[in-house]
């Protein structure tokens, strides 16, 4: 009953953990607002709140094991010297169970995590409870869940430059903390680069200053009453001070500092000093900014922002991109894109006008056109006022005057048809490919059989393979591109051939079939029997039987219409006998003499059966060829002196019936 009753009591307090686990919101608690890594610190997490459960993929998942980052946080690091990462980590109960899981995130959203299992780099999952990390004496880059697997895994290898995310996630649900520290390993994880100021903007009147710096530092440290700095003027003083991006992060690498006055044009300087927050500003080594460092600021005098530049047109334009160097007010760009005139070459019509509008600011304006522009001509972009009643206003509340131009150029389309020439050879093939150039087309990219490329204009390519091939040219203006592809059919392959009998019977006659291949003009036979022939398939030819077997070529020669030839050669066998007959004995001692048994002269023998049978009903020899003999053995060994049956099943062709043929044969030793 105690049991019972204690398991149940288990359950509940599971049950009731688990309705506990959310969403989790707090920093650090999400791979894309990660801890920042130092090597050197010692990262102190004194509780751990229960949220996650999201499905992690790693090489430990199976059909009956889903890993999640139970109760997670989450360290981000870059390699600053390659090498192997050792790390600990130590929960505050000994009790709990802490797993991890480490990934090479380099130029990849931190949330791909969840769905790619190739950025995997080592972990532990271990279902024990106590101390964990990698180490020297680690067993292993993939232990996996259950009791018993060691809480050590191997120090992975990680790669100067690359960018790693480490989840720590938590199995135990007492929310009771960890230390985390980096240590053992070759690697270097600390970053080298010593923090300081690097540059100061002021927007419009000065009121809002931009300290750029040279690398992130740690948001805590930025004390918000500004006084982290000082301005060498008695006109304003800083009164507040925030990092862009700690809302969501914990570092920034660049401070926005507001002054309670504005500040007249002029040359100034903003010194780092210690805030009321007792430090500068401090990155995540916590290494400061020295106290008494200077950065200059210069405030320029408020005045209209121009029309400061056009981004290139691309080919055939129907949006032309605005670009100015201080944001412009939303509000005061006209949708129906009434502040832009278009002139030039031909005419066009504006359609609309908007902005990338962040905060109500936009640094660019794309200007949409009626219609393409896609023939080549200068023209003009006027700003003019819109049906809003004014032109532009930028961040400062500036005017931009009516009438300032900008001046671009379009350039035609381009067409890469090109056109080639062949001249045919019986070796080589030589095709000259040319292009036009229209349109000022100064860049050529041909590529042939996709292997061979050039970048002439006119390229002659040498072909010793006749028959299909491809080319492909792409060309440019710098501006238009066109692409064009083309089957290039070299028709000069010759190849001579012919059909015709392999053995010729007395009283046979032979039917040669010529088979080459090409644009075949003039053909010169040579049948081996004194008879010549110029004609595509000669007539029947006969053949002069002898007292015995002998070979004679026969050769064609063909022509192509361009003056190639090729040749062909096959040797006929002229056979004195054809008649099919299997012997009545035969002496298989290897003295030259009756050494094998085959059915002779079975030349013109079709679905040819030959099969021997000793006095048992064994077959002890089969053959569908006829040249294929017994040689009196029988599995390996020489079979018993005596008499066999064979028989004989063929199809013959002069007949046009099926033979069947039985008889004996004596094997004599």
């Amino acid at each position: 009953m105690r049991i019972f009753f204690t398991s149940l009591v288990l359950f509940l307090c599971f049950v009731a953990q688990e309705s506990l686990a959310q969403t989790c919101t707090a920093l650090g608690q999400n791979p894309q607002t990660a801890f920042p890594v130092c090597g050197t610190t010692v990262f102190n997490q004194s509780s751990v709140a229960i949220c996650g459960d999201r499905q992690v993929p790693s090489p430990c998942t199976s059909a009956t094991v889903t890993l999640t980052d139970k109760n997670p946080y989450w360290y981000k690091f870059t390699c600053f010297t390659s090498g192997t990462l050792g790390f600990l980590i130590t929960p505050n109960n000994l009790g709990d169970d802490y797993d991890w899981q480490l990934f090479d995130v380099t130029g990849r959203n931190p949330t791909d995590i969840y769905n790619d299992i190739s950025l995997f780099v080592a972990c532990n999952w271990s279902g024990e409870s106590g101390l964990t990390g990698a180490s020297s004496s680690g067993s292993g880059l993939i232990l996996c869940a259950g009791p018993g697997v060691p809480l050590f895994s191997s120090m992975p290898t990680i790669i100067q430059g690359h960018q790693y995310l480490l989840l720590i996630s938590h199995f135990t649900d007492s929310q009771s903390g960890y230390a985390l520290s980096f240590q053992g390993g070759s690697a270097s994880i600390t970053d080298p680069k010593e923090p300081h100021l690097e540059s100061a903007a002021a927007v419009c009147d000065g009121t809002v200053v931009t300290i750029k710096l040279n690398k992130k530092i740690k948001c805590k440290s930025i004390a918000a009453n500004g006084t982290d700095f000082s301005i060498n003027t008695p006109i304003a003083n800083i009164v507040s001070a925030v990092g862009n991006g700690c809302t969501s992060g914990f570092d920034a690498d660049s401070i926005k500092l507001v002054l309670n006055n504005p500040l007249p044009a002029g040359n100034y300087v903003i010194t780092m000093q210690t805030g009321t927050d007792v430090n500068t500003l401090l990155d995540n080594c916590d290494r400061f900014i020295p106290v008494g460092e200077q950065i200059p600021l210069t405030v320029y005098p408020v005045v209209p922002t121009p029309m400061d530049s056009l981004t290139k047109p691309a080919c055939a334009p129907q949006t032309l991109q605005l670009v100015f160097r201080k944001p412009i007010r939303c509000n005061s760009i006209e949708p129906n894109g009434t502040d832009f005139i278009v002139s030039g070459n031909y005419p066009v019509t504006v359609l609309s006008a908007n902005g990338n509008c962040v905060n109500g600011v936009s640094s660019t304006i794309v200007v949409k056109l009626s219609a393409p522009l896609q023939q080549a001509g200068n023209f003009q972009i006027k700003l003019t006022t819109g049906t809003d009643g004014n032109t532009l206003i930028d961040e400062c509340g500036q005017q931009t005057p009516a009438g300032e131009t900008l001046f671009f150029t379009i350039k035609d389309t381009v067409n890469a048809n090109f056109n080639f020439n062949i001249s045919l050879g019986c070796e080589e093939d030589i095709v000259a490919y040319s292009h036009n150039g229209a349109n000022t087309v100064n860049s050529w990219l041909w590529t042939f059989d996709n292997q061979i490329t050039s970048n002439q204009q006119n390229p002659t390519i040498t072909y010793s393979v006749f028959g299909n091939h491809i080319a492909q040219l792409i060309v440019s203006n710098g501006t238009c591109k066109d692409t064009t592809q083309s089957d290039v059919f070299l028709r000069n392959t010759l190849k001579a051939g012919f059909e015709g009998p392999s053995v010729v019977c007395p009283n046979d006659v032979a039917v040669f079939k010529d088979t080459s291949i090409g644009d075949i003009r003039y053909w010169d036979w040579n049948l081996g029997n004194g008879t010549a022939s110029y004609v595509g398939n000669p007539p029947p030819q006969q053949y002069v039987v002898s007292g015995s077997n002998y070979n004679v070529p026969v050769q064609l020669i063909v022509e192509n219409d361009i003056g190639c030839k090729d040749t062909a050669i096959a040797n006929l066998a002229v056979v004195w006998n054809c008649y099919i007959a299997v012997p009545s004995a035969f002496t298989p001692n290897f003295d030259g003499l009756n050494d094998y048994l085959y059915p002779v002269n079975a030349y013109k023998a079709q679905d040819l059966h030959f099969s021997v049978y000793n006095r048992f009903g064994q077959r002890v020899f089969y053959s569908n060829n006829w040249t294929k003999k017994w040689d009196g053995t029988f599995k390996g060994k020489k079979a018993d002196a005596g008499t066999y049956v064979w028989m004989l099943q063929y199809y013959n062709p002069d007949l046009n019936q099926k033979i069947d043929q039985k008889g004996t044969v004596v094997l004599i030793r």
